[in-house]
């Protein structure tokens, strides 16, 4: 597989009080997209994206389409080229002054859009993010972009891309690569792991919701995204044995679970629409035959596993790994 992930992180200051709800990660997905369709759609009365005959050539679509829809994959079926990493310090007000940290994930050679991308954050600082609050006049609150950095969370290296001294913005410059996860993921224990949810994880096995964790849906979904990623945005299918690999998942058990669900709804302004992102928050330990699933595990803490991904959801890291504030 040849598969790269770029991770950035973005840093602002509220210039005026910021209010985000306890599961963010939709509120950010939002405004970027927003801000991206705002500025760069060229055809707002399309229907949809796919309707569009700028579709192949358009920043929007190649992002975030189609803009219309809530579906989790855009009008081609392919999953969508990132995901969103809320503020870990969610679920509160922001006074002026205050710094807030996102984090925000490409796949492949959607690292070409990352000016798209900058520029639509710094819509934000006109546009907003959170909730619209009456002290306001009913908009959101208020933000001034500081840095954008590149950042490994495998290790915690970050990189400066903006400001640089002469006022330009570098490109994302710590790829993430299958080998830097086959070396990291070879450093792990092959007996024991400990995974720790910060946003909602929303499995859906069998056409139920996995309501207490378990390790076997999550590898299968794993799995299963990671593919759809390679194909669209690597070198192709995974080359992998799913069905062994599966058995062997479903031989690991939870030894700890400190695992427990929220109800979370994602509001579409633009739409009038409603969708649950609830799922599982916490954290849990997994005991058995782990060593030929580690690799997997280390791609899931870098793509997000589960339904709602690219909104936030599905985001975990292992215990040791370090984690932005």
């Amino acid at each position: 597989m040849n598969l790269t992930v770029h991770h950035l992180v973005f840093t602002a200051t509220a210039i005026t009080p910021i209010v985000l709800a306890e599961q963010s990660g939709p509120a950010v997905r939002g405004a970027i997209a927003n801000a991206l369709w705002n500025r760069f759609c060229a055809n707002k009365t399309a229907t949809t994206c796919a309707g569009c005959p700028l579709f192949h050539h358009c920043p929007v679509a190649a992002l975030v389409a189609p803009m219309r829809s809530e579906d989790e994959k855009g009008s081609d079926q392919r999953p969508r080229p990132y995901v969103v990493r809320p503020p870990r310090r969610s679920g509160r007000r922001y006074q002026p002054g205050e710094l807030i940290r996102f984090g925000l994930a490409l796949f492949g050679h959607a690292e070409v859009l990352f000016p798209f991308i900058v520029m639509a954050v710094h819509e934000l600082e006109r546009d907003g993010i959170g909730s619209k609050t009456p002290e306001l006049g009913y908009r959101r609150g208020r933000i001034k972009l500081n840095t954008i950095e590149a950042y490994n969370p495998l290790n915690g290296e970050r990189r400066l891309l903006y400001p640089l001294p002469d006022g330009n913005v570098d490109f994302p410059s710590l790829p993430i690569t299958s080998a830097v996860v086959s070396d990291f993921a070879a450093q792990l224990p092959t007996d024991q792991m400990t995974l720790i949810f910060h946003t909602p994880m929303r499995l859906i096995d069998q056409d139920r919701l996995v309501k207490q964790i378990e390790f076997r849906p999550l590898v299968q979904r794993l799995m299963r995204r990671l593919d759809d990623l390679s194909r669209a945005y690597g070198s192709g299918p995974l080359a992998i044995d799913f069905r062994g690999l599966l058995t062997i998942a479903e031989q690991v058990t939870t030894t700890t679970d400190q695992t427990h669900w929220i109800d979370v709804v994602s509001v579409s302004a633009r739409q009038q629409r409603r969708t649950p992102v609830g799922g599982l928050i916490g954290s849990a330990t997994f005991s058995g035959p782990l060593a030929p699933l580690r690799e997997l595990v280390v791609w899931g803490s870098l793509i997000h596993v589960g339904r709602n991904a690219v909104k936030g959801d599905g985001w975990y890291t292992l215990a040791d790994m370090p984690v932005l504030p």
